[in-house]
């Protein structure tokens, strides 16, 4: 759902963080996390399946991932207008 979003915040070195994060831009996508042989994908993914954009980390190296979830309430270019029967 557009607005949902992801926060990834990595061990950079040195002591140092990131911050990084994944959003569903627009109506119909969503925010998808998968996690398998020591690597934890963020994808931004269609109604249709396809990917929009992927970010990759280690998990060893992630600290924190945080979701988080858009508003229950759509938003205007989300809303399908009812069919009217004649």
């Amino acid at each position: 759902m557009k607005g949902d979003r992801v926060e990834i915040v990595i061990d950079a070195g040195s002591g140092t963080t990131r911050t990084y994060e994944i959003v569903a831009t627009r109506a119909g996508r969503k925010v998808g996390i998968t996690h398998s042989r020591g690597v934890i994908e963020v994808a931004e993914i269609t109604r249709g399946g396809s990917t929009v954009r992927t970010a990759r980390f280690l998990a060893n190296r992630v600290l924190a991932l945080v979701e988080h979830p858009s508003s229950d309430t759509p938003v205007a270019d989300e809303i399908s207008p009812a069919l009217r029967s004649v």
